[in-house]
Protein backbone atom coordinates (compact mmCIF):
# COMPACT_ATOMS: atom_id res chain seq x y z
CA UNK A 1 0.00 0.00 0.00
CA UNK A 2 1.41 3.40 -0.97
CA UNK A 3 2.17 5.82 1.81
CA UNK A 4 -0.35 8.59 1.00
CA UNK A 5 0.30 11.79 2.93
CA UNK A 6 -2.16 14.43 4.11
CA UNK A 7 -0.98 18.02 4.40
CA UNK A 8 -2.09 20.21 7.27
CA UNK A 9 -1.24 23.89 6.78
CA UNK A 10 -0.11 25.89 9.80
CA UNK A 11 1.00 29.53 10.09
CA UNK A 12 4.63 28.92 9.24
CA UNK A 13 5.08 25.28 8.33
CA UNK A 14 3.43 22.24 6.77
CA UNK A 15 2.92 19.21 9.01
CA UNK A 16 2.61 15.92 7.14
CA UNK A 17 0.65 13.10 8.80
CA UNK A 18 0.24 9.58 7.35
CA UNK A 19 -3.38 8.91 6.41
CA UNK A 20 -3.06 5.47 8.03
CA UNK A 21 -2.25 7.15 11.35
CA UNK A 22 -5.29 9.41 11.06
CA UNK A 23 -7.48 6.37 10.39
CA UNK A 24 -5.93 4.52 13.32
CA UNK A 25 -6.80 7.39 15.62
CA UNK A 26 -10.47 6.82 14.79
CA UNK A 27 -10.43 3.09 15.43
CA UNK A 28 -11.94 2.10 18.79
CA UNK A 29 -10.61 0.21 21.75
CA UNK A 30 -12.70 -2.95 22.02
CA UNK A 31 -13.29 -4.63 25.37
CA UNK A 32 -14.54 -8.20 24.99
CA UNK A 33 -16.36 -9.46 28.06
CA UNK A 34 -18.17 -7.46 30.72
CA UNK A 35 -17.00 -9.28 33.81
CA UNK A 36 -14.95 -7.62 36.53
CA UNK A 37 -11.85 -7.02 34.41
CA UNK A 38 -13.72 -5.80 31.34
CA UNK A 39 -16.27 -3.61 33.09
CA UNK A 40 -13.78 -1.99 35.45
CA UNK A 41 -11.38 -1.36 32.57
CA UNK A 42 -14.21 0.51 30.85
CA UNK A 43 -15.24 2.46 33.96
CA UNK A 44 -11.66 3.47 34.75
CA UNK A 45 -11.13 4.61 31.14
CA UNK A 46 -14.22 6.78 31.47
CA UNK A 47 -12.99 8.31 34.72
CA UNK A 48 -9.61 9.00 33.06
CA UNK A 49 -11.34 10.80 30.15
CA UNK A 50 -9.77 8.38 27.69
CA UNK A 51 -10.04 10.00 24.25
CA UNK A 52 -10.16 6.86 22.09
CA UNK A 53 -13.69 5.61 21.30
CA UNK A 54 -14.34 2.58 23.49
CA UNK A 55 -16.82 -0.26 23.01
CA UNK A 56 -17.68 -2.90 25.62
CA UNK A 57 -19.17 -6.09 24.16
CA UNK A 58 -20.93 -8.76 26.20
CA UNK A 59 -23.58 -11.32 25.32
CA UNK A 60 -25.64 -10.46 28.40
CA UNK A 61 -27.50 -7.27 29.24
CA UNK A 62 -26.45 -7.24 32.90
CA UNK A 63 -23.25 -7.31 34.89
CA UNK A 64 -23.21 -10.23 37.32
CA UNK A 65 -21.57 -9.51 40.66
CA UNK A 66 -20.70 -13.17 41.22
CA UNK A 67 -19.40 -12.95 44.83
CA UNK A 68 -22.91 -11.94 45.89
CA UNK A 69 -24.85 -14.60 43.95
CA UNK A 70 -25.41 -16.39 47.26
CA UNK A 71 -27.21 -13.31 48.57
CA UNK A 72 -29.26 -13.26 45.37
CA UNK A 73 -30.26 -16.89 45.95
CA UNK A 74 -31.13 -16.35 49.61
CA UNK A 75 -32.73 -12.93 49.19
CA UNK A 76 -30.29 -11.33 51.64
CA UNK A 77 -29.44 -8.46 49.30
CA UNK A 78 -31.31 -6.27 46.83
CA UNK A 79 -31.07 -7.73 43.33
CA UNK A 80 -30.53 -4.33 41.67
CA UNK A 81 -27.07 -4.21 43.22
CA UNK A 82 -26.11 -7.76 42.24
CA UNK A 83 -27.10 -7.65 38.56
CA UNK A 84 -27.31 -4.04 37.29
CA UNK A 85 -27.82 -3.37 33.57
CA UNK A 86 -24.76 -2.37 31.55
CA UNK A 87 -26.81 0.44 29.99
CA UNK A 88 -27.32 1.94 33.44
CA UNK A 89 -23.76 1.37 34.60
CA UNK A 90 -22.32 3.05 31.51
CA UNK A 91 -24.86 5.86 31.26
CA UNK A 92 -23.08 9.12 30.36
CA UNK A 93 -19.71 7.36 30.64
CA UNK A 94 -18.81 7.80 26.98
CA UNK A 95 -18.43 4.01 26.70
CA UNK A 96 -20.59 2.32 24.06
CA UNK A 97 -22.17 -0.99 25.05
CA UNK A 98 -23.12 -3.67 22.52
CA UNK A 99 -25.04 -6.75 23.59
CA UNK A 100 -23.84 -9.44 21.20
CA UNK A 101 -21.85 -12.65 21.06
CA UNK A 102 -18.26 -12.57 19.83
CA UNK A 103 -17.92 -15.03 16.97
CA UNK A 104 -14.26 -14.67 15.99
CA UNK A 105 -11.13 -12.69 16.81
CA UNK A 106 -8.45 -12.08 14.17
CA UNK A 107 -5.39 -10.73 15.93
CA UNK A 108 -3.41 -10.29 12.72
CA UNK A 109 -6.12 -8.30 10.92
CA UNK A 110 -7.15 -6.60 14.17
CA UNK A 111 -10.77 -7.50 13.60
CA UNK A 112 -13.59 -8.86 15.77
CA UNK A 113 -16.73 -10.40 14.24
CA UNK A 114 -20.02 -10.69 16.13
CA UNK A 115 -22.86 -13.19 15.78
CA UNK A 116 -25.17 -10.41 14.56
CA UNK A 117 -22.97 -9.89 11.51
CA UNK A 118 -21.34 -6.74 12.84
CA UNK A 119 -17.57 -6.55 12.65
CA UNK A 120 -15.10 -4.07 14.12
CA UNK A 121 -11.50 -3.26 13.46
CA UNK A 122 -9.72 -2.01 16.54
CA UNK A 123 -6.85 0.13 17.65
CA UNK A 124 -6.51 -1.72 20.95
CA UNK A 125 -8.19 -4.86 22.21
CA UNK A 126 -8.90 -6.01 25.77
CA UNK A 127 -9.57 -9.73 26.20
CA UNK A 128 -11.59 -10.36 29.35
CA UNK A 129 -13.83 -13.19 28.23
CA UNK A 130 -13.60 -15.27 31.38
CA UNK A 131 -13.92 -19.03 31.61
CA UNK A 132 -16.72 -21.50 30.98
CA UNK A 133 -17.90 -24.52 32.97
CA UNK A 134 -15.54 -27.48 32.65
CA UNK A 135 -16.84 -30.98 33.35
CA UNK A 136 -13.47 -32.76 33.53
CA UNK A 137 -14.67 -35.48 31.18
CA UNK A 138 -17.22 -36.82 33.69
CA UNK A 139 -19.94 -38.66 31.80
CA UNK A 140 -23.40 -37.18 32.32
CA UNK A 141 -22.20 -34.17 34.32
CA UNK A 142 -23.20 -31.61 31.70
CA UNK A 143 -26.60 -33.19 31.13
CA UNK A 144 -27.66 -33.85 34.71
CA UNK A 145 -26.10 -31.21 36.97
CA UNK A 146 -27.06 -27.63 37.73
CA UNK A 147 -24.67 -24.68 37.46
CA UNK A 148 -24.19 -21.67 39.71
CA UNK A 149 -22.46 -18.86 37.88
CA UNK A 150 -25.20 -16.43 36.82
CA UNK A 151 -28.44 -14.94 38.07
CA UNK A 152 -30.27 -17.17 35.60
CA UNK A 153 -28.59 -20.19 37.20
CA UNK A 154 -29.60 -18.93 40.65
CA UNK A 155 -33.24 -18.49 39.60
CA UNK A 156 -33.35 -22.00 38.12
CA UNK A 157 -31.69 -23.43 41.23
CA UNK A 158 -34.04 -21.65 43.64
CA UNK A 159 -37.11 -22.96 41.81
CA UNK A 160 -35.65 -26.46 41.69
CA UNK A 161 -34.85 -26.42 45.41
CA UNK A 162 -38.33 -25.26 46.38
CA UNK A 163 -39.91 -27.86 44.10
CA UNK A 164 -37.85 -30.63 45.74
CA UNK A 165 -38.83 -29.50 49.22
CA UNK A 166 -42.50 -29.23 48.29
CA UNK A 167 -42.55 -32.67 46.68
CA UNK A 168 -40.75 -34.15 49.68
CA UNK A 169 -43.66 -33.20 51.94
CA UNK A 170 -45.77 -35.78 50.10
CA UNK A 171 -43.09 -38.41 49.43
CA UNK A 172 -41.87 -41.37 51.46
CA UNK A 173 -38.94 -43.76 51.59
CA UNK A 174 -36.15 -43.54 49.02
CA UNK A 175 -38.02 -40.95 46.95
CA UNK A 176 -38.19 -38.57 49.92
CA UNK A 177 -34.56 -39.21 50.83
CA UNK A 178 -33.48 -38.46 47.26
CA UNK A 179 -35.50 -35.24 47.14
CA UNK A 180 -33.92 -34.04 50.38
CA UNK A 181 -30.31 -34.81 49.39
CA UNK A 182 -28.36 -31.93 47.85
CA UNK A 183 -24.99 -32.86 46.33
CA UNK A 184 -22.38 -30.24 45.45
CA UNK A 185 -19.44 -31.40 43.38
CA UNK A 186 -16.31 -29.39 44.09
CA UNK A 187 -14.91 -27.94 47.32
CA UNK A 188 -13.42 -24.72 46.03
CA UNK A 189 -14.76 -21.35 47.10
CA UNK A 190 -17.98 -21.61 45.08
CA UNK A 191 -18.80 -25.11 46.28
CA UNK A 192 -18.09 -24.34 49.92
CA UNK A 193 -19.90 -20.99 50.01
CA UNK A 194 -22.90 -22.48 48.24
CA UNK A 195 -22.99 -25.48 50.58
CA UNK A 196 -22.84 -23.23 53.65
CA UNK A 197 -25.64 -21.04 52.28
CA UNK A 198 -27.88 -24.00 51.45
CA UNK A 199 -27.23 -25.64 54.83
CA UNK A 200 -28.87 -22.60 56.48
CA UNK A 201 -31.37 -21.68 53.78
CA UNK A 202 -32.95 -25.08 53.05
CA UNK A 203 -33.92 -25.77 56.69
CA UNK A 204 -35.64 -22.38 56.83
CA UNK A 205 -37.62 -23.11 53.69
CA UNK A 206 -38.44 -26.70 54.65
CA UNK A 207 -39.56 -25.78 58.17
CA UNK A 208 -42.10 -23.35 56.69
CA UNK A 209 -43.60 -26.32 54.84
CA UNK A 210 -43.85 -28.28 58.07
CA UNK A 211 -40.94 -30.57 57.20
CA UNK A 212 -38.46 -32.19 59.56
CA UNK A 213 -35.14 -30.45 58.90
CA UNK A 214 -33.17 -33.43 60.24
CA UNK A 215 -34.11 -35.24 57.03
CA UNK A 216 -32.08 -32.79 54.94
CA UNK A 217 -28.59 -33.67 53.65
CA UNK A 218 -26.12 -31.24 52.11
CA UNK A 219 -23.11 -33.14 50.75
CA UNK A 220 -19.89 -31.74 49.26
CA UNK A 221 -17.88 -34.14 47.10
CA UNK A 222 -14.19 -33.40 46.59
CA UNK A 223 -11.61 -35.47 44.72
CA UNK A 224 -8.69 -34.05 46.69
CA UNK A 225 -7.69 -34.48 50.32
CA UNK A 226 -8.77 -31.02 51.45
CA UNK A 227 -11.26 -28.26 50.83
CA UNK A 228 -10.31 -24.78 49.58
CA UNK A 229 -7.08 -25.81 47.89
CA UNK A 230 -4.55 -23.00 47.89
CA UNK A 231 -5.96 -21.33 50.99
CA UNK A 232 -4.36 -21.23 54.43
CA UNK A 233 -4.78 -23.95 57.03
CA UNK A 234 -6.47 -21.48 59.37
CA UNK A 235 -9.11 -20.62 56.74
CA UNK A 236 -9.77 -24.31 56.12
CA UNK A 237 -10.10 -25.03 59.84
CA UNK A 238 -12.48 -22.11 60.38
CA UNK A 239 -14.52 -23.18 57.37
CA UNK A 240 -14.78 -26.81 58.41
CA UNK A 241 -15.97 -25.76 61.87
CA UNK A 242 -18.53 -23.39 60.38
CA UNK A 243 -19.87 -26.07 58.04
CA UNK A 244 -20.63 -28.28 61.02
CA UNK A 245 -22.42 -25.45 62.83
CA UNK A 246 -24.98 -24.75 60.13
CA UNK A 247 -28.69 -25.46 60.65
CA UNK A 248 -27.92 -28.72 58.89
CA UNK A 249 -24.32 -29.90 59.18
CA UNK A 250 -22.56 -30.15 55.81
CA UNK A 251 -21.16 -33.60 54.98
CA UNK A 252 -17.70 -33.59 53.38
CA UNK A 253 -16.78 -36.53 51.15
CA UNK A 254 -13.05 -36.00 50.55
CA UNK A 255 -10.79 -38.14 48.36
CA UNK A 256 -13.93 -39.10 46.47
CA UNK A 257 -14.02 -39.11 42.68
CA UNK A 258 -17.15 -38.48 40.65
CA UNK A 259 -16.97 -40.95 37.77
CA UNK A 260 -20.48 -40.57 36.33
CA UNK A 261 -23.65 -38.58 36.84
CA UNK A 262 -27.03 -40.10 36.06
CA UNK A 263 -30.55 -38.77 36.67
CA UNK A 264 -30.87 -38.38 40.46
CA UNK A 265 -27.64 -40.35 40.98
CA UNK A 266 -23.95 -39.55 41.46
CA UNK A 267 -21.64 -42.51 40.85
CA UNK A 268 -18.59 -42.22 43.11
CA UNK A 269 -15.27 -43.94 43.64
CA UNK A 270 -14.06 -43.88 47.23
CA UNK A 271 -11.51 -46.14 48.91
CA UNK A 272 -11.34 -48.10 45.64
CA UNK A 273 -15.04 -48.87 45.99
CA UNK A 274 -17.83 -47.78 43.66
CA UNK A 275 -20.74 -46.11 45.44
CA UNK A 276 -23.93 -44.35 44.44
CA UNK A 277 -25.38 -41.25 46.05
CA UNK A 278 -29.05 -40.65 45.31
CA UNK A 279 -29.78 -36.93 45.06
CA UNK A 280 -32.44 -34.99 43.21
CA UNK A 281 -30.21 -31.91 43.33
CA UNK A 282 -26.70 -32.17 41.87
CA UNK A 283 -24.73 -28.94 41.45
CA UNK A 284 -21.43 -28.83 39.54
CA UNK A 285 -18.76 -26.42 40.83
CA UNK A 286 -15.78 -28.70 40.28
CA UNK A 287 -14.02 -27.01 37.42
CA UNK A 288 -13.75 -24.44 34.67
CA UNK A 289 -12.50 -24.58 31.11
CA UNK A 290 -10.91 -22.05 28.79
CA UNK A 291 -13.29 -19.92 26.78
CA UNK A 292 -13.44 -21.48 23.27
CA UNK A 293 -12.66 -18.11 21.69
CA UNK A 294 -9.34 -18.00 23.51
CA UNK A 295 -8.56 -21.49 22.23
CA UNK A 296 -9.03 -20.31 18.64
CA UNK A 297 -6.59 -17.40 18.84
CA UNK A 298 -3.82 -17.73 16.28
CA UNK A 299 -0.82 -17.40 18.59
CA UNK A 300 2.27 -19.56 19.19
CA UNK A 301 1.90 -22.39 21.68
CA UNK A 302 4.69 -20.77 23.69
CA UNK A 303 2.28 -17.91 24.37
CA UNK A 304 0.04 -20.22 26.43
CA UNK A 305 0.56 -22.20 29.60
CA UNK A 306 -0.25 -25.91 29.84
CA UNK A 307 -3.89 -25.08 30.60
CA UNK A 308 -4.24 -22.90 27.51
CA UNK A 309 -4.25 -19.64 29.46
CA UNK A 310 -2.64 -16.63 27.81
CA UNK A 311 0.82 -15.60 28.93
CA UNK A 312 1.25 -11.86 29.33
CA UNK A 313 3.98 -9.31 29.73
CA UNK A 314 4.24 -7.62 33.10
CA UNK A 315 2.16 -4.79 31.61
CA UNK A 316 -0.76 -7.16 30.83
CA UNK A 317 -0.05 -7.20 27.08
CA UNK A 318 -0.35 -10.33 24.98
CA UNK A 319 3.04 -11.70 23.93
CA UNK A 320 3.76 -10.63 20.35
CA UNK A 321 0.70 -8.35 20.19
CA UNK A 322 1.45 -5.15 22.15
CA UNK A 323 -1.87 -3.61 21.06
CA UNK A 324 -3.76 -6.38 22.88
CA UNK A 325 -4.29 -6.41 26.65
CA UNK A 326 -5.85 -9.24 28.64
CA UNK A 327 -6.98 -10.08 32.15
CA UNK A 328 -9.20 -12.34 34.18
CA UNK A 329 -9.65 -16.10 33.99
CA UNK A 330 -8.23 -16.44 30.47
CA UNK A 331 -4.76 -15.25 31.51
CA UNK A 332 -1.83 -16.28 33.63
CA UNK A 333 0.77 -13.99 35.17
CA UNK A 334 3.75 -14.46 37.43
CA UNK A 335 3.37 -14.79 40.30
CA UNK A 336 0.18 -16.76 39.80
CA UNK A 337 -2.87 -15.07 41.31
CA UNK A 338 -6.26 -16.42 42.40
CA UNK A 339 -9.25 -15.85 40.12
CA UNK A 340 -11.06 -13.49 42.50
CA UNK A 341 -13.00 -10.25 42.18
CA UNK A 342 -10.30 -8.20 43.91
CA UNK A 343 -7.64 -9.42 41.44
CA UNK A 344 -9.84 -8.79 38.39
CA UNK A 345 -10.77 -5.32 39.67
CA UNK A 346 -7.11 -4.36 40.03
CA UNK A 347 -6.30 -5.82 36.61
CA UNK A 348 -8.99 -3.63 35.09
CA UNK A 349 -7.53 -0.54 36.76
CA UNK A 350 -4.00 -1.43 35.59
CA UNK A 351 -5.07 -2.15 32.01
CA UNK A 352 -6.96 1.14 31.79
CA UNK A 353 -3.91 3.02 33.09
CA UNK A 354 -1.67 1.43 30.47
CA UNK A 355 -4.16 2.04 27.66
CA UNK A 356 -4.19 5.70 28.65
CA UNK A 357 -0.39 5.76 28.80
CA UNK A 358 -0.16 4.12 25.38
CA UNK A 359 -2.50 6.70 23.87
CA UNK A 360 -0.32 9.50 25.29
CA UNK A 361 3.01 7.89 24.32
CA UNK A 362 3.97 7.51 27.97
CA UNK A 363 5.80 4.49 29.42
CA UNK A 364 3.59 1.62 30.51
CA UNK A 365 3.78 0.44 34.11
CA UNK A 366 4.09 -3.14 35.36
CA UNK A 367 0.88 -4.49 36.82
CA UNK A 368 1.07 -4.83 40.60
CA UNK A 369 -1.72 -6.69 42.37
CA UNK A 370 -2.16 -6.37 46.12
CA UNK A 371 -4.10 -9.14 47.83
CA UNK A 372 -6.07 -7.86 50.79
CA UNK A 373 -7.06 -11.28 52.05
CA UNK A 374 -9.83 -13.84 51.70
CA UNK A 375 -13.56 -13.34 52.12
CA UNK A 376 -15.82 -16.40 52.37
CA UNK A 377 -19.53 -16.69 53.04
CA UNK A 378 -20.08 -19.43 55.61
CA UNK A 379 -23.84 -19.30 56.03
CA UNK A 380 -26.66 -16.82 56.37
CA UNK A 381 -25.36 -13.72 58.13
CA UNK A 382 -21.97 -15.37 58.71
CA UNK A 383 -18.62 -15.09 56.93
CA UNK A 384 -14.90 -15.25 57.53
CA UNK A 385 -12.60 -12.38 56.58
CA UNK A 386 -8.92 -13.28 56.50
CA UNK A 387 -7.35 -9.83 56.26
CA UNK A 388 -3.92 -9.61 54.64
CA UNK A 389 -3.42 -13.24 55.71
CA UNK A 390 -2.73 -11.95 59.23
CA UNK A 391 -6.03 -11.20 60.96
CA UNK A 392 -9.04 -13.47 60.84
CA UNK A 393 -12.50 -12.16 61.66
CA UNK A 394 -15.42 -14.57 61.57
CA UNK A 395 -19.10 -14.85 62.39
CA UNK A 396 -21.40 -11.85 62.14
CA UNK A 397 -18.54 -9.35 62.21
CA UNK A 398 -16.86 -11.23 59.37
CA UNK A 399 -20.16 -11.02 57.49
CA UNK A 400 -20.26 -7.23 57.93
CA UNK A 401 -16.69 -6.86 56.71
CA UNK A 402 -17.39 -9.03 53.66
CA UNK A 403 -20.53 -7.05 52.84
CA UNK A 404 -18.71 -3.73 53.25
CA UNK A 405 -15.81 -4.86 51.05
CA UNK A 406 -18.10 -6.00 48.24
CA UNK A 407 -20.45 -3.03 48.51
CA UNK A 408 -17.38 -0.83 48.05
CA UNK A 409 -16.63 -2.69 44.79
CA UNK A 410 -20.17 -2.59 43.43
CA UNK A 411 -20.08 -0.70 40.12
CA UNK A 412 -23.06 1.63 40.42
CA UNK A 413 -23.45 4.52 37.95
CA UNK A 414 -22.80 7.20 40.59
CA UNK A 415 -21.22 4.87 43.14
CA UNK A 416 -23.84 6.26 45.48
CA UNK A 417 -23.59 3.79 48.31
CA UNK A 418 -22.85 6.35 50.98
CA UNK A 419 -25.93 5.39 52.98
CA UNK A 420 -25.12 1.69 52.77
CA UNK A 421 -21.51 2.21 53.79
CA UNK A 422 -22.59 4.39 56.72
CA UNK A 423 -25.09 1.73 57.79
CA UNK A 424 -22.43 -0.97 57.66
CA UNK A 425 -20.02 1.25 59.58
CA UNK A 426 -22.66 1.79 62.28
CA UNK A 427 -23.30 -1.94 62.44
CA UNK A 428 -19.58 -2.62 62.83
CA UNK A 429 -19.26 0.04 65.54
CA UNK A 430 -22.19 -1.28 67.58
CA UNK A 431 -21.03 -4.87 67.18
CA UNK A 432 -17.52 -4.08 68.42
CA UNK A 433 -18.88 -1.87 71.23
CA UNK A 434 -21.07 -4.72 72.48
CA UNK A 435 -18.02 -6.96 72.69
Amino acid sequence: MSNIMTEVDTLDETLTIPTQLIAAQKLPTLILGGGFTGLFTALHLSHQHYQTPTILIDRGSRFIFKPLLYEFLSGEMNTQYICPRYDNLLHKSGIEFIQDTVQSIDLHQRQVKLASGLHYNYRNLVLSLGSVVGYCGVEGAKEHTLQFSSTEDAVVLAKHLRDCLQRATQATGLEKQTLLTFAIMGAGCTGIELAATLADLLPNWYALLGGDITDLRVVVIQRGQEILKGHSDSIRETTQTALQERNVAVELMLETEVIEVRPNTVVLKRNNQIEQLCAATMIWTAGTAMNPLIDTLSIPEASRDRHGQLKLTNTSQLLGFPEVFAGGDCTVMEPQLPATAQVAYQQGAAISHNLQALSENRPLLPVEIGLRGTLLKLGLDESVADLFDRYQVKGHLGHLIRQAAYVDLLPTPARNFKGTIEWLSDELFHYIAEK
